[in-house]
């Protein structure tokens, strides 16, 4: 997919030259998923949370600074406690397979589990608009992925 072409009016996060690392703000992290026509909202905390079919996606800053940026995915599906074991199974093949999301298994505290997904970049030393534009991208797209197959396991677990 073609990048969206990012501007910003004089003021905003993504004024300025293209190719100069800005640090990474939760302004700049909205400008860029506006820019790709991302409907996101900010949770109780803070952080940008967009619905992308019945998964979940967080966008989040952490570290000392707000420098890593973690975009991670919450699958819909819903499984019982005892396919935990088949969950497991299920990330470790991925993760196997895959460099992006990182997926791993859930389980709430009604003992319902299900399986997440998260990209993690360290942005330390700086981003621009096009590269973080690329980060949230391959994120939500890898993230979809994944629901994707999450999708596909539950229904071969209820057929």
């Amino acid at each position: 997919m073609t990048p969206p072409e990012i501007e910003d009016g004089p003021a905003g996060p993504l004024a300025g030259h293209p190719q100069t690392l800005r640090p990474l703000t939760a302004e700049l992290v909205a400008a860029v998923l506006a820019t790709r026509g991302y409907v996101c909202r900010p949770d109780a905390d803070g952080n940008l949370v967009g619905r992308w079919g019945e998964s979940l996606v967080w966008f989040r800053r952490l570290g000392a600074a707000g420098e890593v940026l973690q975009v991670r995915t919450v699958t819909g599906p819903l499984f019982p406690i005892d396919d935990v074991p088949v969950l497991h199974d299920f990330c470790n093949d991925w993760n196997h397979d895959r460099y992006w999301p990182k997926a791993f298994v859930l389980v709430d505290d009604d003992g319902r589990a299900r399986v997440c997904g998260e990209v993690i970049t360290d942005l330390e030393r700086g981003v621009t608009p096009h590269q973080l534009d690329q980060l949230l991208d391959r994120g939500v797209e890898a993230g979809c992925r994944l629901a994707d197959a999450v999708a596909a396991l539950a229904e071969g677990a209820s057929a």
